[in-house]
């Protein structure tokens, strides 16, 4: 219904000069909260798409969602996009949280226990992991582990099974359903090294390997607030195991936004869409649209300071849950830009804006990123995608109406 609002390019024109020059930026943009709102496409965002289509219907410029979900297929979000937006959007333009998951290649042949929800095998699959273990396989073959559910407790003590491999690794896509039977299960899991139909007098230290996409701790659906993400299941897993152990989890590949490295992997999709389009120049610019400082608006700041920093001494290491390896990089800067459509809004005392007279926000980032206040801040604050989208054909000089 969404695309039937949309349908072809609008008559009212835009004109871009000069109409024939190759752009040399592109768009991050975030989807919930900047494009829509559950499954509501956000009208702004159909203005905005507008503007960044041709007459034929192609983008003028080269486009990538980076969302933070990831309970969903890469080809599924793009369909979803196609529809809700009017423009074709193809699966290689479309970041879930967990894509780059696909760089960890030492971990693809690991029997790793898989949480989230939706298509999670399938997911993994994609992702490259080829031995994976479902929270429900894994509470099925050893019954006795998820007791809080009353009405799902045995009456009848099982016999304890030896016929099933241990578990190598963890991989956590996204929120669960049942959260105490997914932190139950994966603690069993690292606390007795993978095997949890035996457990262990000492537990490992450093534990199986875990990656983990996603550190939202918030994220802004229909609700008039916002709703806990996978970064508030982080929290509680991140708890609990440092209550029970007295040592600290550690991931080996933390991602999703605002990880260098999910827009090091959303820089290379643009450079990719720039090329197959046939557009030669280097895109240089990158402008990151989205709704929440945190996530968005952090990890466009942290990039673009990365990105400053290769351009005068080379790529800089990223320590843990960075890339295998780094490639050169064209672009120079990433602008972020942040909206008031989704998490953050400017009348809200509960805003994560920074407040006047010194006093700083609640920090809602992950506890393994530094905190520094400065990369919360927007290079720009509008109200809407199509704002940013004007905005910033402006200062490409592209716009003029």
């Amino acid at each position: 219904a969404a695309a039937g609002l949309l349908g072809r390019p609008s008559r009212r024109s835009y004109a871009v000069g000069p109409a024939q020059s190759p752009p040399t930026f592109g768009f991050l943009l975030d989807i919930d909260g900047v494009l829509v709102r559950g499954h509501r496409v956000i009208p702004a965002a159909l203005e905005a798409f507008r503007r960044l289509m041709n007459s034929q219907g192609q983008l003028r410029v080269p486009v990538v969602f980076v969302t933070n979900a990831g309970n969903s297929l890469q080809h599924s979000k793009a369909q979803e996009l196609s529809a809700l937006l009017g423009c074709e959007v193809d699966a290689d333009q479309v970041i879930l949280s967990h894509s780059p998951m696909k760089l960890f290649s030492e971990y693809h042949e690991k029997r790793m226990l898989v949480s989230g929800q939706g298509p999670v095998v399938e997911n993994a699959q994609g992702l490259g992991f080829r031995n994976v273990v479902t929270m429900d396989e894994l509470r099925m073959a050893f019954p006795l582990l998820d007791m809080v559910d009353l009405e799902r407790r045995l009456k009848t003590t099982p016999l304890p099974r030896n016929d099933f491999p241990p578990i190598e690794g963890v991989l956590l896509l996204g929120e669960p359903v049942r959260w105490e039977t997914s932190l139950q299960l994966i603690m069993d899991v690292l606390l007795s090294n993978g095997s949890p139909g035996t457990g262990l007098a000492t537990p490992p230290y450093p534990h199986l390997p875990i990656l983990a996409s996603n550190m939202d701790l918030l994220w802004m659906a229909e609700a008039k607030m916002p709703r806990f993400g996978h970064g508030t299941f982080l929290l509680c897993l991140e708890t609990i195991y440092q209550k029970v152990t007295g040592k600290e989890l550690r991931y080996e590949g933390l991602m999703g936004k605002p990880s260098i490295l999910t827009y090091q992997y959303a820089q290379d999709l643009i450079r990719r869409q720039a090329e197959r389009r046939g557009w030669v120049a280097p895109i240089r610019k990158l402008y990151a649209v989205g709704d929440n400082p945190t996530s968005d608006i952090y990890g466009a700041n942290l990039f673009h300071q990365y990105l400053q920093k290769a351009t005068r001494d080379g790529a800089p290491e990223l320590g843990a849950g960075g890339p295998r390896q780094q490639q050169p990089s064209a672009s120079q800067s990433c602008i972020s830009i942040l909206v008031c459509t989704g998490v953050y809004n400017p009348s809200n005392p509960q805003s994560t804006e920074p407040v006047l007279g010194g006093e700083q926000p609640p920090f809602h980032g992950h506890r393994d990123l530094f905190f520094s206040p400065g990369l919360m801040e927007a290079s720009h604050v509008v109200n809407d995608v199509n704002e940013a989208v004007q905005l910033v054909f402006r200062e490409e000089g592209w716009a003029s109406e």
